[in-house]
């Protein structure tokens, strides 16, 4: 923007008149030399000059210069040239103010008083770099809102121990992606209360003989133990993460909350069946129905011979469909009352098409 001198231009006194040669001079023979004005007091105009550098001494070219005189309603202006130098001629005496201005840098002001005649060289004007004030808007994006809200589902648990990870409290809950999907079936399947749960269920399969042909003992029990964990992990993954993935399905309950008593036994019910795409949209839950029979299908290759075919496949599709309803029923006016971390600051209308 300038440049560098071997050293940088002396300075005077404010009140120091100077000859366009550099040398002291009177303000009689300043105001001779710069062909002063007289003004209507009988004073001479005068002339305000000064260098302009950066904070390492550089020379500043292109720094334009205002005076503005006290009591004037007008200004005088000059830009500094490739020397650094300014030069104002015809100012009127009398007090006086100069604001130095040029990109990236801060404005600079001066304040001074010049004499009748005076060739009035200021101080050396140094200028600092603007502070770069760089405002930066910080919103979240969708990923990272879900991630917030399924780590407060995870905090989820029935009387503070059994999982409840599959609804949501959140008036505002954003759709999940894949990965999403794929950590809440994770979470859920490996849950030590899971396993507890497995556990529960064989001992009452073990305790009535149901699917005889596993037997009895520990053998028995341990094939039932492997039977039913195994229909919970596919039941997850086939109907809450992968087939939730492939079709953009949403695998959660959506808490509503609000409504009539009649309103909301018809959401959950409908909820059965019916489920949020990941474009917002209630659609028939294909994932969770196709997951149901996939699942079922599955079955097939580790129950006993008495306890398979498609006919009990089916069978076992309308029963699940029966219990998802109840399940959506305790979650709509019984569970989130017994689930410690539930989210209170919602009350999110969900209406059904």
């Amino acid at each position: 923007m300038g440049q560098q001198t071997d050293a940088p231009a002396s300075t005077l006194p404010a009140t120091t008149p100077i000859s366009p040669n550099g040398q002291s001079t009177s303000a009689s023979t300043a105001g001779q030399e710069t062909n002063g004005l007289a003004q209507s007091d009988g004073s001479e105009s005068g002339v305000v000059r000064g260098t302009i550098v950066d904070k390492t001494g550089t020379l500043l070219s292109g720094v334009h210069i205002k005076l503005t005189g006290d009591g004037q309603s007008t200004s005088q202006e000059a830009i500094s040239g490739e020397d650094g130098q300014f030069e104002i001629v015809n100012v009127t005496p009398g007090a006086f103010q100069l604001a130095f201005t040029a990109p990236n840098f801060k404005t600079q002001t001066y304040s001074g008083t010049l004499h009748s005649g005076e060739v009035l060289a200021v101080p050396e004007i140094t200028l600092e770099l603007a502070t770069e004030v760089t405002t930066v808007r910080v919103e979240e994006t969708q990923v990272e809102i879900a991630q917030e809200q399924i780590h407060e589902q995870e905090k989820q648990r029935v009387l503070g121990v059994v999982p409840n990870f599959y609804v949501s409290y959140a008036a505002d809950a954003v759709p999940l992606n894949t990965k999403q999907k794929y950590e809440l079936a994770w979470k859920s399947t490996l849950d030590p209360v899971t396993f507890f749960v497995a556990g529960a269920i064989a001992g009452a399969q073990q305790a009535t003989n149901a699917f005889s042909g596993y037997g009895q003992g520990a053998q028995g029990y341990g094939k039932r133990y492997g039977a039913t964990y195994a229909d919970i992990i596919t039941g997850t993954f086939i109907g809450s993460a992968i087939l939730p993935s492939v079709m953009k399905q949403d695998p959660r309950y959506f808490y509503k909350g609000t409504g009539t008593f009649k309103s909301r036994v018809w959401y959950a019910l409908y909820n059965s069946v019916m489920c949020k795409g990941d474009n917002g949209r209630w659609q028939v839950c294909y994932s969770s129905l196709l997951g149901s029979l996939v699942a079922g299908g599955i079955s097939n290759a580790y129950y006993p011979a008495s306890d398979r075919g498609a006919a009990l496949t089916f069978e076992n599709f309308g029963i699940g469909i029966g219990a998802t309803a109840g399940v959506n029923l305790l979650q709509e006016f019984v569970l989130r009352k017994l689930t410690p971390h539930a989210s209170k600051n919602n009350t999110p209308d969900l209406s059904t098409p």
